[in-house]
């Protein structure tokens, strides 16, 4: 299979590393998952490399796993960064219409894209992605796609993610280490969303939250557009302690209970219902009860659910965005916690699962695939505009979108042996 034909997602986060293989199929430029791995990571916290030795193992052993399932090498993969490091902020860039009859040219596009860069960053801190919501033709607001209208001043609002420089040279790095190509570095909530959002649902408002095992990621979107996006340092690991420590127990029999007996909503259990602990441990019979777990689960589900809250408030957006909340990730399996988002966000929710993907893995359907699984899509709708065919405008907007990822590659080719 050559490399073009297959798309490789490449999800590193802080409790596992995942590989999604797709191939587009179809007029429809639907997307066929031909292979998937995960392996415990190892060196990665709270989204961030903490040592690339231990990064560089995990990373080559999903890709051992990954290449075995579908029978060829992988040489690139378009990879996802998280981490509570990234930031996002508004720009303005405003330019005059080159052509003298005033038609506003893809050229005009993109320096008004590329003046909007100019930003001041934080100091080390590197743009990750500059996406445009909307363009202002001579005062007319509101405009999605400007080419071909007539004006004499372009101006556009754009979204600005930041990552920090450090970070994305210790991951590329991570990566390269293996023999991987990079194709770019999309942030990760971006990719989740691409794959488990309709573009009904980016019209109306949604907000995507991701839990992963340490950190929870979300991206806001309405009208189409993109409107904040945030990564908060607290994600299911931390039910997981909660549990070992209220318990007094060690941390692997705690994840079990977790998986097993977590429920994210106290008052639906019933106080007479009990737990062996001590048979989960190997040890002699000890009871405790199933409501005082779930009470310790609860807590922790309700301090995320806050902090998202917050950051909904920011934007002006608590409890206002018509189609809800989608929930993904491996921190979203938690049962009842469909529920407790309904009544602690005051929104409708549900569980994300990707859309236009067709597979005979089963893995597909599993929320903590979703971000490997959206970018193999955003790959796909990337490589289709490379190739010239139809795309949504949020991809035909991005001129300096692939930047980063070449630079980090010519910068690595000088380094490395």
């Amino acid at each position: 299979m050559p490399d073009e034909q297959k798309i490789v997602g490449l999800d590193i986060g802080s409790t596992a590393i995942r590989i999604a293989v797709g191939q587009v199929v179809g007029p429809e430029g639907d997307i066929h998952i031909i292979g998937s791995a995960e392996v415990p990571a190892e060196g990665i916290s709270k989204g961030v490399i903490s040592s690339i030795e231990d990064a560089v193992s995990s990373i080559s052993a999903c890709l051992e796993k990954a290449e075995r399932m579908i029978g060829v090498p992988i040489n690139n993969a378009w990879v996802g960064i998280s981490g509570t490091h990234i930031i996002s902020q508004e720009s303005r860039g405003v330019v005059a219409v080159a052509r003298s009859d005033g038609e506003i040219s893809e050229d005009d596009i993109e320096r008004s894209i590329e003046a909007a860069r100019t930003v001041a960053t934080p100091p080390n801190y590197e743009i990750l992605h500059v996406i445009p919501k909307s363009f202002t033709v001579d005062g007319q607001e509101g405009i999605k796609d400007p080419l071909g209208m007539t004006g004499v001043r372009l101006e556009v609002d754009t979204q600005i993610i930041q990552g920090l420089g450090s970070q994305i040279k210790s991951l590329t790095k991570a990566v390269y280490r293996p023999g991987i190509n990079i194709e770019d570095l999309v942030l990760s909530i971006l990719a989740t969303s691409e794959a488990v959002l309709s573009s009904r649902q980016k019209e109306l408002g949604v907000v995507v939250i991701n839990i992963g095992g340490s950190t929870t990621s979300l991206a806001v979107f309405e009208e189409g557009d993109i409107v904040h996006t945030a990564v908060l340092p607290v994600g299911s690991d931390h039910i997981t302690s909660d549990i070992a420590i209220g318990l007094r127990i060690d941390i692997d029999t705690a994840e079990q209970i977790k998986i097993d007996y977590g429920y994210a909503v106290s008052k639906e259990i019933n106080k007479r219902d009990e737990i062996n602990v001590g048979q989960l441990e190997g040890k002699e019979v000890s009871f405790v009860s199933k409501k005082y777990i779930v009470e310790i689960v609860e807590a922790r589900v309700e301090e995320i659910l806050d902090k998202v809250d917050a950051e909904l408030k920011k934007i002006d957006r608590s409890g206002k965005l018509p189609a809800g909340v989608v929930l993904t990730g491996g921190g979203a399996k938690l049962k009842g916690l469909v529920g407790a988002v309904k009544r602690r966000l005051r929104l409708p929710a549900s569980l994300g699962e990707p859309h236009n993907v067709t597979s005979a893995i089963d893995k597909v359907h599993d929320p903590a695939f979703s971000t490997a699984i959206g970018l193999v899509v955003w790959g796909s709708q990337l490589g289709a505009q490379r190739g010239g065919r139809g795309l949504s405008k949020l991809f035909q907007l991005l001129p300096n979108l692939g930047g980063l990822g070449d630079q980090a590659k010519k910068l690595f080719k000088k380094i490395m042996p």
